[in-house]
């Protein structure tokens, strides 16, 4: 028995090591590097000098820039979450019911999701082109003039915020209907036979049995929104102005544009360290909201 518990042991310990190897090669020795380089001044060309926490004191207290891409991203994350987890709820919702082709509704709604960020970034970049784009086209049916959605700074943050929620939905709307299948029909039934209505069958079982899925995907949605870059990078490159530059799009440009590595990946870390902060913070509520009830 010992015998065939090492030999199990050993071969689970083979079948484990190439994902060891991956793991320590292009997870944690990149992070452990990138966390060396944030104290360094390095241009990729020449060796690269330690500067100590020049570079974390220069981003909070010698660069403007930072700061507004920083509140951008803020920004961006505060109106695109509860927008996707409303839309995304709404719809799951909508197509749980016994409605006339909800299957193809659901693929169609889904489509968004396994198309490439680059397609649907140039597709809606056409789309709202001010003089011929189809939605300035669409909207002069009801005599309303649109806006230049990408270059007008009052229209842009909301035109990528959009363009993020509709792709988006549809991945999330899944797993709310995930969430909504997995709850009995004998609590809606109990509901009726005390008199309640819809609104009491949504906010007395939907909403509380759906926690759990809500908190996931509120968590993936706060982690994918502080991450959004190809999305700005191909519709408004951060403009106009700086409008709609953030976190991610400012490091790229740091690194791969002035060539600042060290900076770039000091303002990864500050990247990670808001969203580690945040992320804690969903997990502390959550857990104190499961005590309470």
């Amino acid at each position: 028995m010992k015998k065939m518990m090492q030999r199990d042991s050993t071969w689970a310990g083979i079948f484990l090591l190439p994902n060891l190897i991956c793991f320590l090669l292009f997870v944690l020795i990149p992070i452990v590097s990138a966390f060396v380089l944030s104290f360094m001044q390095w241009d990729m060309l020449s060796t690269p000098k330690f500067i100590g926490f020049d570079n974390y004191i220069r981003l909070f207290t010698q660069d403007e820039i930072f700061i507004q891409v920083l509140v951008n991203t803020l920004i961006f994350t505060a109106c695109s979450v509860p927008m996707v987890i409303i839309a995304s709820l709404l719809i799951a919702m909508a197509l749980n019911q016994q409605i006339l082709g909800k299957k193809f509704y659901r693929v169609l709604i889904f489509l968004p999701v396994i198309s490439s960020n680059v397609v649907v970034s140039v597709m809606w970049k056409w789309l709202l082109v001010p003089d011929y784009g189809f939605v300035n086209y669409f909207l002069s049916w009801f005599g309303i003039a649109g806006p230049n959605w990408l270059t007008d700074a009052n229209w842009s943050m909301f035109s990528i915020i959009f363009v993020f929620v509709w792709k988006n939905i549809g991945y999330y709307m899944l797993i709310f209907l995930a969430g909504l299948q997995g709850i009995p029909n004998s609590y809606y039934e109990a509901v009726e036979m005390d008199g309640g209505n819809a609104w009491h069958k949504f906010r007395n079982i939907t909403i509380p049995l759906l926690s759990p899925t809500t908190f996931f995907v509120t968590v993936m949605v706060v982690i994918g929104s502080f991450q959004v870059f190809d999305i700005v990078m191909l519709m408004t490159e951060g403009g106009p102005g700086r409008s709609t530059s953030v976190m991610v799009h400012y490091l790229y440009q740091q690194a791969f544009r002035y060539f600042d590595m060290g900076y770039a990946t000091a303002i990864s870390y500050i990247l990670f360290i808001i969203v580690l902060i945040l992320t804690f913070l969903q997990f502390r509520f959550n857990k104190s909201e499961n005590w309470s009830s």
